[in-house]
């Protein structure tokens, strides 16, 4: 397998989106423009006998204010479709892949692998492994920086581990064996589907985990 370490953000409009976004704004303006010298005309003519009342102008600007601001409104969430759907379109990429991030991860037997690094600091660290119930099923000492390492599916009272649903933590120590920090763990997960959510775009796991895109931190081809 090859591993990306590093995703780079999804999100960007092209620049043919900001092209079309000056050309309207440019339009706007231009309008505006001829409709204030079309009301100045209005008035430099109008019979002076028989003015026109001053509420009827300010019927004129507030209709065209209030078109003015629905065109603009209108091209705002235009803009904001366009950079949703653009970035919906780069993380379908991410579907058969695997990809890290912090969160639980589900275990049919097959090795699950987990990126563990202890905190800065830390003289010894374990990978704590905890079932849907929150209860501490196994224990693994992190050799050195930690990095990539795999869970087997191992026991600590020994056995297998029953097929279900778990969270990682890495618990780094001191030296006297206090703890000084315990952070979650980050499983690959296979990608089977990009979604977009009020909340941003999510990638679902084959087992049905949700993964916001935004957490993820590498990505591997399988």
């Amino acid at each position: 397998m090859t591993d990306f370490q590093t995703i780079q953000p999804a999100y960007s409009a092209s620049s043919g989106t900001n092209n079309t976004t000056g050309k309207k704004e440019s339009a706007l303006s231009s309008d505006f423009e001829t409709f204030l010298k079309m009301l100045t005309v209005q008035m430099q003519n109008q019979d002076p006998l028989n003015p026109v009342e001053s509420s009827e102008f300010a019927v004129q600007l507030a209709t065209f204010s209030a078109v003015e601001q629905q065109v603009l409104t209108n091209d705002l969430l235009g803009r904001i479709l366009g950079q949703s759907g653009a970035g919906l379109t780069q993380m379908a990429g991410f579907v058969g892949m695997e990809v890290r991030a912090p969160g639980p991860a589900h275990f049919d037997g097959a090795p699950i692998a987990v990126w563990a690094e202890p905190a800065a600091g830390a003289d010894q660290a374990d990978l704590v492994v905890r079932d849907g119930f929150g209860n501490e099923v196994s224990r693994d000492p992190i050799v050195g920086d930690g990095g990539r390492t795999v869970w087997h599916g191992a026991l600590s009272g020994g056995g297998t581990a029953l097929h279900g649903t778990y969270e990682f933590d890495v618990e780094s120590r001191s030296a006297d064996g206090s703890v000084i920090d315990r952070l979650a763990a980050e499983p690959y997960s296979r990608v089977i589907e990009a979604q977009q959510t009020s909340q941003g775009i999510v990638l679902m796991t084959e087992f049905g985990q949700i993964i916001p895109a935004s957490s993820v931190s590498a990505l591997r081809g399988q």
